[in-house]
């Protein structure tokens, strides 16, 4: 059977309908279908009925989704689940479902399609467009910031996952987790390593929600103004590629200023690999640009960021985890 050649552009066509693919996923996403599934194919009809969608509307949905696996039509208009589908249930404490509602939600997309004032000027588009920043918007729309906390906790669980296994904590004592939300990390780095003490530092709006053990002191605050005394270690997950170089040294700085001399930075971060190395961590750093102003960096741009805030980084620790997610390990100089 003769080799049918992909031309150029069917290859950009492919890659230009991936918006359509991340849409019809924030689709699925946001009126919950996979949660309908258990063990047993459902019919259109069925899923019609508990999403309040017309019938042939979802079936047209979930025909295009089937095509790229994540459901598969096992009969005339009855649908099963696949194991990449699975992804998208509520209930996963890995779900992507929320990740999808995120990243496809009105605040993101008023990124990308603004995207071109971040080109022209190097400033968040985001910010432009809504006259405000991300984070003023989710103050402002709780039910989307919501959405958003969800998404960075799911994708967090395989993080923290990942920090655990490849992270020696036996000759530290107390962890200091800054920025550390609901604190999913610093309990996951607890339960593996009982004799940590650890500190959960966030917004005091944010703290007021938290429920953690005893051995977990929370601590309101804004790490633009200070972080906690006590760590021997001072841990940062997904906080510094949020902001430019200047705001980002103020963090590490104000960190700096209270750890002990024999302490330990630890940033959990995206470590953008070189050359034309494929990797989503690259196009999560315009996402950055257009929606924060922060940055994904490489380790020459992690090296001199800390050396500016006076660290000296010592290692790199790569994980499996997608994104690049590295542990950064760095001293006072």
């Amino acid at each position: 059977m003769q080799k049918v050649e992909v031309t150029p552009q069917e290859t950009m066509m492919n890659l230009i309908g991936g918006f359509w693919i991340a849409r019809s996923i924030y689709l699925a996403a946001s009126l919950g279908v996979a949660d309908v599934f258990d063990d047993q194919p459902k019919t259109i009809a069925q899923l019609a009925a508990v999403t309040n969608t017309e019938p042939r509307s979802l079936y047209r949905l979930l025909r295009a989704l089937a095509s790229v696996g994540i459901f598969k039509e096992v009969s005339d208009r009855t649908f099963k689940l696949t194991p990449l589908g699975e992804t998208l249930k509520s209930d996963r404490p890995d779900s992507m479902r929320y990740m999808a509602m995120a990243q496809m939600a009105d605040n993101f997309s008023l990124a990308w399609s603004n995207g071109l004032h971040s080109l022209r000027t190097g400033e968040p588009a985001f910010d432009a467009a809504a006259k405000m920043s991300l984070w003023e918007y989710y103050a402002q729309h709780p039910e989307a910031g919501q959405v958003f906390s969800q998404s960075m906790t799911s994708i967090g669980t395989p993080i923290a996952q990942a920090v655990v296994a490849t992270y020696d904590f036996s000759k530290i004592n107390t962890v200091v987790d800054v920025g550390g939300a609901q604190g999913s990390l610093i309990s996951a780095i607890m339960q593996a390593h009982p004799h940590l003490k650890g500190i959960l530092f966030d917004l005091p709006e944010i703290i007021a929600t938290v429920s953690v053990n005893e051995k977990i002191q929370p601590i309101a605050g804004n790490f633009f103004e200070s972080v906690p005394l006590g760590g021997d270690a001072y841990l940062l997950r997904w906080i510094i590629h949020d902001w430019n170089d200047e705001k980002a040294a103020i963090i590490l700085k104000n960190c700096h200023q209270v750890m002990p001399d024999h302490g330990k930075l630890l940033l959990v971060e995206s470590v953008i690999p070189p050359d034309n190395e494929p990797s989503p961590a690259k196009f999560l750093d315009v996402l950055m640009l257009m929606g924060t102003g922060g940055w994904e960096r490489t380790e020459e741009e992690h090296r001199s960021l800390l050396q500016s805030s006076g660290f000296e980084l010592t290692r790199v620790i790569p994980t499996p985890v997608m994104f690049n997610i590295s542990i950064i390990e760095a001293v006072k100089c």
